[in-house]
């Protein structure tokens, strides 16, 4: 609800981002390709912030942390962009 929105965006502005990737515009699996290619240029311990609105994000972005074992801080829709936080492993 509101509140719980209010402090999940000032819990992401407290966060210091390293990178911005921006995928607005690009579909399935462009998007985690390029977060991809660019975690490879990451060093570890660095949060990378992902935008995102291919709904299929929301499924693969978790998936691809999972797997590689990199931490999805968080994870947060606005209006029609979807936010991903990781800290590289």
């Amino acid at each position: 609800t509101i509140g719980l929105l209010i402090y999940r965006r000032f819990k992401t502005m407290n966060l210091k981002i390293d990178k911005t990737l921006n995928t607005c515009g690009l579909l399935c699996p462009e998007p985690v390709m390029m977060l991809h290619k660019i975690m490879r240029e990451t060093a570890s311990g660095e949060l990378i912030e992902v935008i995102a609105n291919d709904p299929s994000t929301l499924r693969d972005i978790p998936k691809f942390c999972l797997f590689l074992g990199h931490e999805l801080v968080e994870q947060q829709q606005r209006e029609m962009n979807y936010f991903f936080y990781i800290r590289k492993a």
